[in-house]
This record gives C-alpha cells, sequence and structure tokens, in this order.
C-alpha cells in the first residue's frame, strides 16, 4: 500500500522546471527539463491511496492512478508501465498531452495542491522505452477477420492496436504522409516531440498494424470499396470543420484558421517547409480563442519570430480557486498559464471582434473590438469600449464544429445527429452494419484522453461483432461523459 504519511512528509507539489525561455525559443524541442528521480518517487508518495479515488472517474481510462504511484514511489517500474498500460496504450501521449482532469479529482486536491499524476504517468513510460520495456506484442493467432480504420489520431491508433492485439488485421487510412493526426501536424513538437510518436508507430508496425498513408478515403477510395474490402470499418475521422468568425473582413489575406497554420509550421519544424505557408515572422499577431490550440499557436509564433503575440477570449478571465458552482471532483475553469503563455504576449479577456479591418489592397490591417459582459441573457457589448488592434496575422483557434461532411460520410450513408456528429448507438455502431465511430467524429471536440478511451472501447465493440464475443477491456460507452460542473 502507499505510504499513509506520505502526503503529510511531502506538501509542496513539485514539476520539473521549464527550460529558459531564451533557450527554447530557439528550437521546438519540448520545454520541459527532466526531473530528477528522488524527486518524482517523494511526490508520488503524495498520493494517499484512497478507499475511493475519485481520479479514477475524473479520468476516462479509468487509469489505475493509486497502483502506479505507489509502484513508482518504491521504484518497481517494470511492474508500474504494466499496470499502466493495463487502461492506456500511448502513456506517453496523454502524459504530455492531457489537462489532467485526474488532476482535479484527486483527494488530496481537496485541501492540498493534488498529486502530480500527469508527471508520474509520463515518467513511468519514458523510463520503461529508455530500458526497452515497451516491445511489440504481436497476437499468438489470427482471426481472418479484416478491419479498416480510418484517421490515425489517438483514437484511430488505440483501436488498430487493440484489434490488432486481438488477431484481426487491421488497416490504417491516413490522408496525410504519415501517420498519427493531429498528434503528427497539428500538436507542436514542443509539446510533442515526433520521435516519441514514431516510437510507438514502430511498435504497432511490429505487431502488424499497416498503415496506407496518403490515401483521401472518400476520393480515392469510396467507401463502398472500403466495405466491400473489409469486414468491419471504424471511422476515426476527428472533428475537422473549424469554428468560423462571421464579421466584416474575414476574407483579407492574413485571417487563418488555426489548422492551416499549425500543420505547415510544425512540417517546417520537421524540415519539410510548406512554400506559401503563413508565417508570424516580424508581425503583429492576434490568435482569436484561447483553448489549448489558441496556446499552440501563440507558442509557434513566438518561435517563427513574431513582433508580438494578443491572445482574445470573448468569455471574461478565469478566477485562480475554484468557483462555487464548480465543486471538487469537476473539472473546473481556472486561469491556466501553459508554457506558451510565459513566453510572451498579451492575454485579453470579455472582447469581441466586430470586424476585421484591411489596409486596402487585400490584406488584414488590424481588428476592430469591443469589450463584452456576460450574464444570464448571454453577451452584450459595453458602449463607448471599441478599439482597434493592430495585426497583420489574425489566427482563428476557436474550436471545430464536427467532422467533414459530404465525402466518405455521405457515401457511407450514416446518420448524423443534432450537432452534426456521425450517431452512434451503445456499441459505438453507425446506423450502417458493420461501420462503427469512434473519437471527437462521434462525440464532438473532446480531449485525447476521450479519444483513447472510445478507440479501446470501439475495439472491443468491433471485436464482439465480429466474433460473437471480446476479451478485450470497453472502459466507456458513447453516453459518458466527463466530471464537468
Amino acid at each position: 500500500m502507499a505510504d499513509p504519511r506520505g502526503f503529510l512528509k511531502v506538501r509542496d507539489r513539485e514539476l520539473p522546471a521549464r527550460r529558459p525561455i531564451p533557450v527554447r525559443l530557439k528550437d521546438w524541442r519540448e520545454v520541459y527539463e527532466e526531473q530528477e528521480v528522488a524527486q518524482l518517487q517523494r511526490q508520488a508518495g503524495r498520493c494517499m491511496d484512497c478507499g475511493i479515488p475519485f481520479c479514477h472517474s475524473g479520468c476516462p481510462l479509468g487509469n489505475l492512478i493509486p497502483e502506479w504511484n505507489d509502484l513508482a514511489r518504491r521504484g518497481e517500474w517494470t511492474a508500474a508501465i504494466e499496470r499502466l498500460h493495463a487502461t492506456n496504450n500511448f502513456p506517453e501521449f496523454t502524459g504530455r498531452l492531457c489537462p489532467a482532469p485526474c488532476e482535479t479529482a484527486c483527494v488530496l486536491g481537496i485541501s492540498e495542491p493534488a498529486v502530480t499524476i500527469k508527471q508520474v504517468e509520463v515518467t513511468i513510460a519514458d523510463r520503461a522505452r529508455a530500458a526497452g520495456r515497451i516491445l511489440p506484442q504481436p497476437p499468438d493467432r489470427l482471426t481472418g477477420k479484416t478491419v479498416a480504420v480510418v484517421g490515425s489520431g489517438p483514437a484511430g491508433l488505440a483501436a488498430a492496436q487493440q484489434l490488432t492485439r486481438a488477431g484481426h488485421t487491421v488497416a490504417v487510412y491516413e490522408r496525410d504522409d504519415r501517420p498519427g493526426g493531429l498528434l503528427r501536424y497539428g500538436i507542436p513538437e514542443f509539446k510533442l516531440e515526433k520521435a516519441v510518436l514514431d516510437r510507438r508507430l514502430e511498435q504497432m508496425r511490429a505487431e502488424g498494424t499497416r498503415f496506407r498513408c496518403n490515401v483521401d478515403v472518400g476520393a480515392e477510395l469510396t467507401g463502398a470499396e472500403l466495405r466491400r474490402r473489409y469486414d468491419a470499418v471504424v471511422l476515426a475521422v476527428g472533428s475537422t470543420v473549424p469554428r468560423d468568425l462571421p464579421v466584416p473582413g474575414r476574407e483579407l489575406d492574413g485571417v487563418v484558421q488555426a489548422m492551416d497554420y499549425l500543420p505547415p509550421a510544425n512540417r517546417a519544424a520537421l524540415g519539410h517547409p510548406v512554400e506559401g505557408a503563413p508565417s508570424a515572422e516580424g508581425k503583429d499577431v492576434v490568435v482569436i480563442g484561447g483553448g489549448d490550440t489558441g496556446a499552440d499557436c501563440i507558442g509557434t509564433a513566438h518561435r517563427q519570430g513574431a513582433r508580438s503575440v494578443t491572445s482574445l477570449e470573448i468569455l471574461p478571465r478565469p478566477g485562480d480557486q475554484r468557483a462555487a458552482h464548480q465543486p471538487w471532483p469537476t473539472y473546473p475553469a481556472l486561469f491556466r498559464v501553459a508554457s506558451a503563455h510565459e513566453e510572451g504576449g498579451e492575454r485579453v479577456y470579455a472582447v469581441s471582434t466586430t470586424e476585421i479591418v484591411g489596409d486596402g489592397e487585400g490584406c488584414v490591417r488590424g481588428l476592430r473590438l469591443v469589450e463584452v459582459t456576460s450574464g444570464p441573457d448571454g453577451i452584450a457589448p459595453v458602449p463607448g469600449s471599441e478599439r482597434e488592434l493592430p495585426a497583420q496575422l489574425v489566427l482563428l483557434a476557436m474550436g471545430f464544429v464536427g467532422p467533414q461532411p459530404g465525402g466518405l460520410l455521405e457515401q457511407l450513408g450514416v446518420e448524423r445527429d443534432e450537432r452534426g456528429n456521425v450517431s452512434r448507438d451503445e456499441q459505438f455502431l453507425t446506423s450502417v452494419p458493420g461501420v462503427f465511430v469512434a473519437g471527437d467524429a462521434g462525440r464532438g471536440q473532446s480531449l485525447i484522453v476521450w479519444a483513447i478511451a472510445e478507440g479501446r472501447s470501439v475495439a472491443a465493440a468491433v471485436d464482439t461483432w465480429l466474433q460473437g464475443g471480446s476479451r478485450l477491456p470497453a472502459p466507456v460507452r458513447p453516453t459518458d461523459r466527463p466530471l464537468t460542473a
């Protein structure tokens, strides 16, 4: 069991240091320095091994957090990675990218700083990789069944790995030149170095998963052909239609969706520059949207040499402490400082863009803003608060509204729900027999941890549909929702 006095002996929450800002802005490497193992183990020892560990319910994967916290505390790293892999295919991804709803549900967090669960997770995974403990797990025998997974983001990869290990022959289709989806070109290198992704893909190939890149399913390969070739199809195409900004001047050059800016910037960081890609170099950059994608744009703009960076958010600034209507263990809206935010720039809250202003030659020159108030009746402008903000590059990072319409989804004939996502039943099955959906395409824009959880669950559902039963774990149902207020 855990050290019963661990959280009393170590009161402070300690995370690894971030590399100095002037240093890290000169490269694209991950921002965190390596944490001393002894310090990490002391932090893991703060876990209380609660009788009812709410971190389990905070985590969609149901990670066995108290177990591997204690194993890390005792230095039993082999057992720790085994317990971690029991519920999570890719802990090195979630340990870097997940916003850690498990930590906001930590029982210790009621009165003390929460356990550094996410850092313990990524340390276990990275140490296991360095020690050669993450090995391929090919199936003992093949079932003779074939499955196509469309999309190689976290949901598609989790589904593919589970189905391959169950003995099915799995092909993953990806329209980009390399697998990984948003993990590859949507997430900047300073948050997830692609060598981390590639090592896991090597494991999957060794297990038998096949990757078919540069294939636009729905164009080069139709939905009808896909169903003829495979016994089952998993749609893991993500939520890729960006929310737009319907204001005058939206059509000006220099107003760019985040996912038209980040992928070419990430390709350039990997040594594959894209001709004509938008760049922040020497420009006043405005990022509209205060989420993770907006922070990725901020960090990327800094590394490209932006003159100034301003982030706009229509909602008021969150508080530093939980609000009364967001009690433990729900995931609260708090003022958080990502590594990109501390690198510079200004964060402006409670403002709305009324117009994008041009320079007379078709390019953006600035934005007209108005301060707003939020209340029971919605958002209202504050009279007399209008002002103009200079900008030569405006990045729209306001989220996504659903999977791409037409194309593959239309060819397959799957039904959509009222939000535009692909409809599914309790077994992740769409309205078309043998066609399943997981991840953002079915639940809407969400977290990487939800994508992996749904990928694992859809694999169990597909395995059951093909074989009449399954030994694969199914951690979540499509109707499950996070612990939010």
